[in-house]
This record gives structure tokens, C-alpha cells and sequence, in this order.
């Protein structure tokens, strides 16, 4: 269990961490649109064991473990974050499943109050033998990134990666109830738009399984490649009619960026994300703290709020709880990419989509 003072040896020596209030009240956090923030997305690192093409350079360079969140500072900013309303964590990276500790780090965070629900994207290449402790731990599902079921060009895709691991994976997470298992392909023009959608698709036919087709997004070092070879939304469904035919409409919350659909007589669904073309700003209630403790307000946007360094330099519980309500509740509409801005300081991995 970790104390409530904690202490985190990096570089520059030991750091204190504010006492934790003996408890706290929870209070429902809103933007200045009036949407309710009630999602916090975590990145634990921006590390990977695979280099996807359109997430990263194959020679890209880490943060030293120094710069990032330890256990203590991520587990106390995510009671803070549970103060203000946030139900609904999910995990990310670059890998999550690479951090070290990371079964009893969910088992934390899981254990917080006011944390109802925890899920986690990943590459699943370690889940074969990490998905039953991470349930026993808390953890209530995964998604799953795959992007082609053709062993060779996923190779070539993900640069490291090997299929069979993923399939793994796949069904290690689905025999330890990580589900609804939802199945994420980033679809990126000359690479898997044919008929590496269709195979992804034909997987929901046999299983009640989620596949999501997302518009790849612009970030960073990568971002000429990113514009240049977008597959939007109406393409992609199109693509996918003209194979199975019209597609049904199934039920849509407006909160998943999901929109979801079936294949006539399939067991599970389709979804498509779609970023640029058609945003669901109106719906989303979300943040992202990055592995270097910093409160991204928006995926496509370079707005932050620097958490990690007043942390360490001994704000108090009240005062970290006003940055982060602050940052919150100036939480912009959306992004800009039909003006021609996006994100430029950090690539997709030090997010953590």
C-alpha cells in the first residue's frame, strides 16, 4: 500500500509529496461550455516496445524515468482528480503494460474513491500473461490496437511487432473478462485501407467483438506523413458497404467517440473515429495527464498545465486541486485542424491518443 507522504528519489534528490487530506469531498467539475469533465486519461509512460509508423520515429528518443510521474505523484493526482468528479480512468502510453508495477498500480488506482471504471489501451503483446492479474487487479477492459491480420505488413507497420502476440493477447484478455473486447485500427492510406478493413471487419461477424476504424491524426515529427495519407470517416464506411453491404446503425450515446454500426446478422459491431473530419467536441468530458505530469486539455491542442513541478516543489493538496479544476474548467471547444493548426510539441505516444 502507499502512504499517504511519499517520497520519490530522481536526480535532483528526494521530493516531498503533500500529506493527503484525511478524506475529501467530491464535487462535479465542469468546463466554461458546461461539459462535465469526468474522464481522465493517464499516460504511465511515453515509452513502446513497438514503433508504429504513424505514431512515431523508428529511432525515437525517451524521457529519462527522472522526468516522469513515480506511483506515489500519479496515485496522488489521481485523487485529486477523483475530488473533482473524475469517474472513468483509462491507461495509456506509449505502452502501459511496460511500466513497471503496473498490476498493483491499477490495483491503486482502482482502489481509489470516487474511481468507478478503469480501462486500458494497448498493444496487447504482453497481455498473454499480464491480462488475468490486471482483472484481478481492477482493471475492467482493453482496447486493443491491431491494425492488419496480415502477419507480414503488420511487421512492416509497426516496424517490431509480431501478429501471433497480439492474438495472444487477444484472447488471454477475453478469457480474463477484460471485455467488451474493442479492437483499434488506425487506418493509413497505401498501408491498410483495402483489404486489411475488410478482414478486420469480417472479425465481428463470429465474435462480440468491437472494431473501430480511426482517422489517423496529425502530431508532432510525423505529422507531414500523417496529413498526407488521412483515410476519413466516409470513405472508410464506404469502403467497408461495398464489401458487406449497408450497414446498420446501432445504439450511439454521443460520448463514446465511437459511432457504431453492424454488419447485418454480425454478433458484434463496427466503430468509427473520426477525429478530423467530423469531431465530437460537443460530447467530450475528458483530460489527459501525460507521463511527465502534465494536464493536456485537449488531444489536438498544445494547452497544458504543469502539475509534476509543483508537486514536487510541495504545492498543497488545495492548491494542485485549483490547477487542475482551473486547466479543466478552461478545457477549449476542440481542435483546430480545419484552420490548418495542430499539435506540434509532443508525438502521439507522449499523449497517449
Amino acid at each position: 500500500m502507499i502512504s499517504n507522504v511519499s517520497l520519490y528519489t530522481n536526480n535532483h534528490g528526494k521530493v516531498t509529496i503533500a500529506p493527503l487530506p484525511d478524506g475529501f469531498v467530491i464535487e462535479p467539475t465542469h468546463d466554461s461550455y458546461g461539459r462535465r469533465i469526468n474522464y481522465l486519461r493517464i499516460s504511465l509512460t511515453d515509452a513502446c516496445n513497438l514503433r508504429c509508423v504513424y505514431c512515431m520515429p523508428e529511432d525515437m528518443t525517451f524521457r529519462h524515468r527522472s522526468e516522469l510521474m513515480s506511483d506515489e505523484e500519479l496515485l496522488y493526482l489521481v485523487k485529486i482528480a477523483a475530488s473533482l468528479g473524475v469517474t472513468k480512468i483509462r491507461l495509456t502510453g506509449g505502452e502501459p503494460t511496460i511500466r513497471p508495477g503496473i498490476v498493483e498500480l491499477v490495483r491503486e488506482i482502482a482502489a481509489t474513491p470516487g474511481v468507478k471504471d478503469m480501462a486500458m489501451t494497448t498493444n496487447a503483446v504482453l497481455l498473454d500473461r499480464l491480462a488475468r492479474p490486471l482483472a484481478e487487479a481492477g482493471l475492467k477492459r482493453v482496447n486493443i490496437s491491431i491494425d492488419t491480420l496480415d502477419a507480414e505488413k503488420f511487421h512492416r507497420i509497426t516496424r517490431w511487432g509480431y501478429l501471433d502476440d497480439v492474438w495472444r493477447g487477444i484472447y488471454a484478455a477475453e478469457e480474463a473478462g477484460l471485455t467488451p473486447i474493442k479492437l483499434n485500427a488506425v487506418i493509413v492510406r497505401h498501408f491498410n485501407d483495402g483489404q486489411d478493413m475488410i478482414d478486420l471487419a469480417q472479425l465481428t461477424v463470429e465474435n462480440d467483438w468491437e472494431v473501430r476504424f480511426i482517422e489517423m491524426m496529425p502530431f508532432g515529427q510525423v505529422s507531414d506523413f500523417q496529413q498526407t495519407n488521412v483515410v476519413t470517416y466516409a470513405e472508410m464506411k464506404a469502403r467497408i458497404e461495398a464489401h458487406f453491404g449497408p450497414l446498420e446503425e446501432a445504439s450511439y450515446d454521443y460520448v463514446d467517440p465511437s459511432r457504431p454500426f453492424r454488419i447485418q446478422g454480425a454478433m458484434g459491431t463496427l466503430g468509427f473515429i473520426s477525429s478530423v473530419t467530423e469531431p465530437f467536441c460537443q460530447g467530450c468530458g475528458r483530460m489527459r495527464l501525460t507521463a511527465d505530469g502534465k494536464l493536456r486539455l485537449c488531444l489536438l491542442r498544445d494547452d497544458e498545465v504543469d502539475l509534476l513541478t509543483p508537486l514536487r516543489e510541495g504545492a498543497s493538496w488545495n492548491e494542485l486541486r485549483a490547477l487542475m479544476r482551473d486547466g479543466a474548467y478552461h478545457k477549449p471547444w476542440g481542435h483546430e485542424l480545419s484552420a490548418g493548426k495542430f499539435a506540434e510539441n509532443r508525438a502521439m505516444n507522449q499523449i497517449g491518443g
